[in-house]
């Protein structure tokens, strides 16, 4: 690979990096398979580029964010529910919080009075 294709293949792994940090900021409720494997991706991208183009900090870097990005998407897969997905959960929550009734209002004051 040219060092020129190493660096566009880098810089679409940073972009996916990015994409994937951007999507658990806006979501409520993120999707594990997405977040992780677009962290993945974009890590396997960059270390394909940091091969060509030699940076041995930033090696490191993204075969740690790889490894991170793995260990969640095993977490996900061995998820004792595998339904969270279809209902919308994310990490933390539990079917458990859809069946409460939302808590009463606090009232008003000079309403009803």
């Amino acid at each position: 690979m040219s060092s020129d294709l190493a660096n566009y293949v880098g810089f679409l792994g940073m972009a996916l990096i990015v994409s994937a940090y951007a999507y658990v900021t806006a979501v409520k409720t993120p999707n594990p398979y997405l977040l992780h494997g677009l962290n993945l991706v974009g890590a396997a991208l960059l270390v394909a580029s940091l091969l060509v183009n030699r940076n041995l900090p930033s090696l490191v870097l993204e075969l740690t964010w790889a490894s991170v990005a793995i260990f969640g998407l095993a977490k996900a897969l061995l998820s004792k529910s595998p339904s969270r997905l279809r209902e919308g959960l994310g990490v933390g929550e539990s079917t458990a919080d859809l069946t409460r009734p939302p808590p009463d209002p606090l009232p008003q004051a000079g309403v009803g009075e």
